[in-house]
């Protein structure tokens, strides 16, 4: 096992959130990079470790992502390979959409470095509080949009669902401007389950401690004229309520008032 130790950690959606784990992985490091999404942060992090690198250079215009995050991913490993401890601060929760994260701790261990990730309060993690939506009371599935729509995943309207971000779908590639289109496609496939007068919800968390998250409640049918950006998530509430198997019950010897209570 080679004497080099990578740490990936998560700052948390905004300042403040960052764990004291975290906080203390950052200044141990030998070498720090980031990919954050707000400048407070970004400023803040520098401050702490005046040489931390940005690894926003690897995206240019019109360069598909996957590329973008092999250039994060060898610019990471380089300094490991160096005999440097090194510290990556990603936005949100380091493992929730985040490929070179992930590839980064993977490739490191394979290579022989010790690798760990430390995690951080997600996007997600923000909408249930600030929605008060409780995941274990109907189930949650979680998808990035595109995903769900290329490879035609398989959900239970009778549960909440949630879709990543709604901004780009459609879009691998990094672009000043994105257009709806991809949207568009994505209500309309949604449409077909829940019809157009669902209410949904456009939901972006805070990014700064005073402000309010960016909440807007529209029918489905409505939200591609809703102010969605980059970071927006879209969550739709449960169609209808599931039935229970009363057959299921049996096995397991519950009775259906039991059940209700301990569901509400």
């Amino acid at each position: 096992m080679l004497s080099s130790f990578l740490s990936v950690v998560g700052t948390g959606i905004r300042l403040g959130q960052l764990s004291v784990e975290a906080r203390a992985c950052l200044e141990q490091a030998d070498k720090v990079f980031y990919l954050l999404a707000d400048p407070i942060t970004s400023a803040w992090l520098v401050a702490l470790k005046p040489d931390a690198e940005s690894l926003d250079s690897a995206y240019q215009l019109g360069k598909d992502r996957g590329e973008a995050y092999h250039t994060m991913i060898e610019r990471i490993l380089a300094s490991l390979r160096q005999g440097l401890d090194v510290c990556v601060a990603a936005y949100g929760h380091p493992g929730v959409f985040a490929y070179p994260m992930h590839e980064a701790v993977r490739q490191a261990r394979q290579e022989g470095f010790r690798a760990r990730m430390i995690p951080g309060i997600s996007s997600e993690d923000c909408l249930f509080a600030d929605l008060g939506v409780d995941p274990g009371e109907h189930g949650c599935q979680t998808f990035e949009a595109t995903d769900f729509l290329v490879y035609n995943r398989k959900f239970d309207p009778s549960s909440a669902l949630i879709l990543l971000q709604i901004g780009v779908t459609g879009d691998l590639d990094h672009k000043e401007e994105y257009d709806l289109c991809g949207l568009r496609v994505l209500v309309e496939v949604l449409e077909s389950y829940y019809g157009s007068t669902h209410e949904t919800i456009v939901y972006e968390a805070a990014r700064y401690p005073a402000c309010n998250p960016s909440v807007h409640r529209v029918p489905l049918g409505k939200v591609p004229e809703a102010p969605v950006t980059l970071g927006s998530t879209l969550y739709l509430p449960p169609k209808n309520l599931a039935s229970p198997d009363l057959q299921m019950l049996e096995r397991l010897g519950i009775a259906l008032p039991s059940l209700r209570k301990k569901v509400n």
